[in-house]
């Protein structure tokens, strides 16, 4: 009887590239390469920190995938979150893969791409849960999961080694709006078949037990519309949560109410969930916010953005009087349908006080459950874990402490610590035939975005914008005549964010006489003068004496003009 032919180990490398995610919240993006083929899972942005003053968004260094463009087989999105697609039209501008993603993930990022003007066209492909896209090498199978947005997908990434799971964000939701629990059938017989590694989410990973359901909230609506029949209800939420959406305008109805919906990112999500049949609205329920003032208070469901407590919202602009269309009073109850994002207390903060004081009703989850996460607890965790059964495993999606709250799960499962990877952004695992281990790292970081300029902001920019927030500016103009060796005009003296100049005549004088003692020492001196000698000059003694006066050290500018 002939012998079987053995099969042969593969002989290339996998590696496995997070260039964002990890140690922080945002700005997803995992790179997975198996010799010449390379995929990118997600490509999100983050929001910046206090200590970026002037900064409107975080995006991934993508040096790294500029670099290898040739080799990128396709950028694969798990859903349509902006930490998991935000920074693609910026990846668009230097690089052009073809991008995969299910309908409303492709609907959200065509009406985003309409605000960017691209060298190329977009190369967009909708694909749905099932679909299987080749790449190269890699094989990229979706796979239905349970999230904060309809059309969420994990994704199974087959690879000449073994197949490598990418969780994206999940949760098991045994009663989903949409009626589609996550498909733990397939993550089952993919562990059967052998996972090589898993990438898992850790959001939530400290949290015990399991997610609520969505349909808890659906609980609260009915009832706050219940007890406030006679009030108008606002009600602030994810853009991009639709099943809450569409919770908010199935109750809205059953109550006999008429909705209007304000806010350009909610506006666009809705009517891209509306085209592709993500929502149904029944005929008659939405209103113009141009029309609102034709109800009375009882009459009316307002959905709007501004959650998140962010200074332009929607809501910012109700609470603070700002608003074209909508003025709140006693005759309002405003619903935060959402959980803080870490770093925007103080902003949500702020709204529910302007609210309080103009005798505004302010429900959030503390008071009513009218927010679920759409993140999974320690329980779904571990059910992952035991459906997929993986060799490798790699916690991702959160800051240091998540990553390592997930680690421990993993500990729980029985893994051993030999085979759970607990990486960094740019930090390369390397899996091949004989074993996994860490190998090197890749350009990697973050570029700022501020206004149109992508990258041009930099740490002495965000430094020189630290200093002036917190001491402000003095800039000293004269002019000179360094041959001559003559002071010709000024010093001319002026202050900005420093103190105030009419109340610190005296103050300023003493400046001016430093400033001028400083240029005529070195002008009446025998040594040999230029302009950078003189501002150093200037800058040295009025930091000095600044300081020995008001314990301040302002940003000093010296502007001398050799005439």
């Amino acid at each position: 009887m002939p012998r079987k032919p053995k099969k042969t180990k593969p002989t290339g490398k996998l590696r496995i590239i997070p260039l964002g995610g990890l140690g922080e919240v945002g700005k997803n993006l995992t790179v997975i390469e198996y010799e010449e083929d390379m995929i990118v899972v997600d490509c999100g942005l983050g929001f910046p920190d206090d200590d970026m003053p002037g900064i409107d968004l975080v995006i991934p260094d993508i040096s790294y995938l500029e670099a290898n463009a040739d080799r990128i087989r396709g950028l694969f999105l798990t859903h349509g979150h902006e930490d998991h697609i935000g920074a693609v039209p910026y990846l668009l501008r230097s690089i052009n893969p073809p991008i995969y993603g299910t309908p409303l993930t492709v609907g959200i990022i065509r009406n985003k791409l309409q605000e960017h003007v691209l060298p190329k066209k977009p190369k967009l492909n909708t694909v749905s849960a099932g679909s299987r896209i080749k790449a190269g090498a890699l094989e990229v199978e979706f796979i239905h999961v349970n999230h904060s947005i309809a059309d969420a997908c994990a994704l199974a990434i087959r690879t000449p080694l073994g197949t490598v799971i990418h969780t994206g964000d999940f949760k098991l939701d045994t009663t989903p709006i949409d009626g589609e629990m996550m498909d733990i059938v397939r993550l089952g017989e993919l562990g059967r078949e052998g996972v090589l590694l898993l990438l898992c989410e850790s959001t939530n990973a400290e949290r015990p037990g399991h997610t609520p359901s969505e349909k808890n909230v659906g609980a609260s609506l009915e009832y706050i519309f219940s007890t406030h029949e006679k009030k108008r209800v606002i009600i602030a939420t994810f853009s991009s949560n639709v099943h809450r959406v569409q919770q908010i305008i199935d109750t809205s109805a059953r109550h006999k109410r008429k909705v209007a919906i304000t806010g350009r990112s909610m506006l666009n999500i809705v009517s891209a969930a509306i085209e592709l049949g993500y929502m149904k609205v029944p005929d008659g329920v939405l209103v113009d916010i141009n029309e609102i003032r034709k109800y009375k208070p009882g009459e009316l469901t307002l959905i709007t953005t501004g959650s998140q407590g962010e200074p332009m919202s929607a809501l910012y602009r109700m609470a603070f009087s700002d608003h074209a269309q909508v003025s709140l009073d006693a005759n309002d109850v405003v619903v935060l349908s959402s959980s803080a994002i870490p770093g925007n207390e103080k902003l949500i903060g702020n709204i529910i006080n302007e609210l309080s004081k103009n005798e505004v009703e302010v429900l959030h989850d503390a008071l009513v459950e009218v927010h679920v996460s759409g993140h999974a607890c320690q329980e779904e965790l571990k059910l992952m874990q035991a459906l997929t059964k993986p060799k490798y495993f790699m916690p991702i999606h959160g800051e240091s402490r998540h990553l390592a709250a997930n680690r421990e799960l993993a500990r729980h499962m029985g893994m051993k610590d030999r085979f759970i990877f607990l990486s960094e952004i740019g930090k390369v695992l390397e899996i091949d035939a004989s074993g996994a281990r860490w190998n090197g790292t890749v350009p990697s970081g973050r570029v700022l975005v501020d206004g149109y300029g992508v990258g041009d902001v930099g740490n002495i920019v965000l430094r020189d914008r630290r200093h002036l927030a917190q001491d402000g500016l003095i800039v000293v103009v004269a002019s000179v005549d360094t041959d001559e060796r003559l002071l010709l005009s000024g010093p001319d003296v002026i202050s900005r964010g420093f103190v105030y100049v009419r109340e610190s005549e005296e103050l300023m004088e003493e400046v001016r006489a430093v400033a001028t003692d400083a240029i005529l020492d070195l002008l009446e001196g025998r040594r040999p003068v230029d302009r950078m000698q003189l501002k150093k000059r200037v800058k040295d003694d009025l930091t000095k004496f600044l300081y020995s006066k008001t314990k301040r050290k302002p940003m000093i500018l010296p502007v001398i003009m050799n005439v």
